[in-house]
């Protein structure tokens, strides 16, 4: 499956500003800026927010696998990713992704839900997406 997005800018990096549009039109096109992604988002988003929506549905979906292949299936995984842009030697990058999950897994020991959720991180298409250019760190909490 092919999956695919659209974005016009219009003026330069500073003063201009684009309009992202999903091509499943699963939310309303958005605003993307140079200011919302080195400065503050002002109701914009940037293309490291977008990476960070995409790494915490990939990895809720591969850690999810990951527990019900061990037969012990989640009632709720909730994560959060921090996409942390910044200049670097080379110019801008995207240079660390921070991922904290939040599980309630009946049936599964802390250390047991750290394992899968660093496997998971490992597995997922997005982090290997990334991986060798992006430092990427996971902390697993279980609640239940």
């Amino acid at each position: 499956m092919d999956s695919s997005a659209h974005c016009v800018w219009q003026g330069d990096l500073s003063n201009g500003s684009g309009v992202t549009t999903l091509d499943s039109r699963a939310v309303a096109p958005f605003q993307v800026s140079w200011p919302s992604r080195a400065e503050a988002s002002n109701g914009h988003t940037s293309p490291e927010e977008l990476i960070a929506a995409a790494h915490a549905s990939c990895f809720n979906m591969a850690l999810s696998s990951t527990l019900a292949g061990g037969d012990t299936p989640p009632n709720q995984l909730e994560t959060s990713a921090v996409a942390t842009f910044g200049k670097t030697a080379d110019g801008f990058s995207l240079t660390t992704m921070k991922l904290t999950v939040i599980g309630d897994v009946p049936g599964i020991s802390a250390d047991q839900f750290s394992e899968a959720a660093a496997a998971a991180k490992d597995g997922c298409p997005v982090s290997n997406a990334l991986k060798g250019n992006v430092e990427i760190t996971v902390d697993a909490t279980l609640t239940a």
